[in-house]
C-alpha cells in the first residue's frame, strides 16, 4: 500500500510535466507566426533569398536565449541586468513592428472579398506571435527552474506497522548509559589544544624569544640579525610571530648597544 506521504508528490511532478510540454508546443506555434513574418520581411528587406530562413532566427532566437540569460543572471549587478533587459526589449520591439509592418503592408495591398479588417486591428493580432513567444520561453524557464518534489526515502513509524512490521525492527539499538560507565574503554580523553590538534608548533612567548635570541649567531656588522634569531627558536621547537620577533630584535639589538658603549667610551 503507497504511503499518503509520497502520494501527493507524484501529482506535482506531473503536472509540472505537462506544463512545460505546453509551453513548449505554444512556443513552438509562436515562433512558426512570427518566423513566417520575419521571413516576408526579410525577403522584402532584399535579403538574398538563402539566407531569408536566417533572419527570424535572428531576432526570435536573442528573445529566447535574453530571456535565460536575465534569470541566471538574477543575483548579477543592477547594471549587467539592465543591459540584457535593453537588448531583450530591443529585440522584442523589432519582433513585434516587423510582424506589424508586415500585417499592416499585406492588408492594405489585399482585396477584400469576405471579412475585412482595419489596420490597427490587423497590426494588434500580428504582435500576439512575437509576445506569446517571448511569455512561452519565460514560462518555460520558470517552471524548469523549480525542483521537483523528491519522495521521502525514510518509511514513518504508522507505515511499517501498517505493513505488519514492527517499529522495534527498525530503529537501532541504543546503548544504556550503564554500558558506557562500565566499560572503561569509552571513557572520553581530554581534548588536546588546539595547536596539538592541528600540528602547530607552540608559541614562544616575548621573554623566550629574547632568550633563545641571546644564543643566537650576529648577522652583518656584529648586529643581532632577524633571521638567525627566527631560526634559532624554531630549533626550539617554537614559532614565533612577526611583530613579538621584531620586538625580541630591538631588545636584544638594545642589549648590544648598551654593552658596547662602556667600550667606546674608554
Amino acid at each position: 500500500m503507497p504511503s499518503p506521504s509520497t502520494a501527493p508528490a507524484s501529482a506535482p511532478a506531473s503536472l509540472a510535466t505537462a506544463i512545460r510540454t505546453g509551453v513548449a508546443l505554444l512556443a513552438l506555434a509562436a515562433f512558426a507566426l512570427s518566423y513566417d513574418a520575419l521571413r516576408q520581411m526579410a525577403a522584402a528587406s532584399h535579403i538574398h533569398h538563402l539566407l531569408t530562413y536566417a533572419f527570424p532566427l535572428v531576432i526570435d532566437g536573442f528573445i529566447a536565449i535574453g530571456i535565460g540569460a536575465l534569470l541566471v543572471l538574477r543575483t548579477a549587478p543592477l547594471r549587467s541586468r539592465l543591459y540584457v533587459a535593453g537588448l531583450v526589449g530591443i529585440a522584442t520591439l523589432t519582433s513585434i513592428w516587423a510582424n506589424v509592418l508586415h500585417a499592416v503592408r499585406v492588408n492594405q495591398q489585399t482585396r477584400h472579398t469576405g471579412l475585412a479588417l482595419d489596420d490597427i486591428t490587423v497590426g494588434v493580432i500580428s504582435a500576439i506571435a512575437p509576445l506569446a513567444l517571448a511569455g512561452a520561453v519565460h514560462f518555460y524557464l520558470l517552471v524548469a527552474r523549480q525542483p521537483e518534489p523528491h519522495e521521502s526515502a525514510r518509511p514513518t513509524t504508522e507505515d511499517v506497522t501498517a505493513e505488519g512490521g514492527s517499529p522495534a525492527a527498525t530503529q537501532e539499538p541504543a546503548c544504556g548509559i550503564d554500558e558506557v560507565q562500565d566499560d572503561p574503554d569509552q571513557v572520553a580523553e581530554p581534548q588536546k589544544p588546539p595547536a596539538e590538534r592541528r600540528g602547530r608548533l607552540p608559541s614562544a612567548t616575548l621573554e623566550q624569544a629574547v632568550e633563545i635570541g641571546r644564543t643566537a649567531a650576529l648577522g652583518r656588522g656584529g648586529r643581532t640579525s632577524r633571521r638567525h634569531i627566527e631560526k634559532a627558536i624554531r630549533d626550539k621547537g617554537l614559532a614565533v610571530g612577526r611583530e613579538r620577533l621584531d620586538r625580541a630584535k630591538d631588545i636584544l639589538q638594545s642589549e648590544l648597544d648598551q654593552a658596547a658603549e662602556p667600550l667606546g667610551t674608554s
